[in-house]
């Protein structure tokens, strides 16, 4: 089985994913890392290389096939990706939402070395707002789609006053019960 996450900026997409893989001793990745990464290599912040990846498709380019050679090469692992139901539809989709004030708090209080633009609780709260506006003008005109649309997805947890552990709890719920 593949699992993919996805999710709103501090919705513990990260977090439940690794938790989930382990869970269920499945291999986890994250494309999250993997731009994290990239915008280490290039010396830019998250922010700076998603505004860049609106210009230079080749980024995007390189996140998508990793996700779409994962989805035909391997099973049984969790990803959390914005993108995971699009590019491996033969996942169970899951969707986190979070309010966005609770979502700001979590991004704020675990400062990311690629996310060094969130100096204070109100930047990181505009950051993500910008983050999300970047991402859906990307995703909507390369694919199509808005990542952020639940329809997309098998199900849908609002983490806002759930622990990981009761998020992971619901989900194997919902597995349970979809098999």
């Amino acid at each position: 089985m593949i699992i993919t996450i996805s999710g709103l900026p501090g919705s513990g997409k990260s977090t439940v994913a690794k938790m989930l893989g382990k869970k269920l001793g499945y291999k986890h990745y994250s494309t999250g890392d993997f731009m994290g990464e990239l915008a280490m290599k290039r010396g830019m912040s998250v922010l700076e290389l998603s505004k860049l990846a609106e210009k230079d498709t080749s980024i995007d380019k390189a996140l998508d096939d990793r996700q779409v050679k994962l989805g035909k090469e391997e099973n049984d692992f969790v990803i959390d990706s914005r993108l995971g139901f699009h590019f491996i539809p033969n996942s169970v989709k899951i969707f986190l939402d979070v309010d966005p004030d609770a979502g700001a708090k979590r991004v704020f209080g675990d400062l990311r070395p690629d996310e060094k633009e969130n100096t204070s609780l109100a930047a990181a709260k505009e950051n993500i707002k910008k983050r999300i506006e970047s991402e859906r003008k990307r995703y909507k005109k390369y694919y199509g789609i808005d990542c952020y649309d639940k329809k997309h997805y098998d199900i849908v947890i609002d983490t806002t006053k759930r622990t990981p552990e009761q998020v992971i709890q619901r989900i194997v719920e919902e597995l349970q019960t979809a098999c």
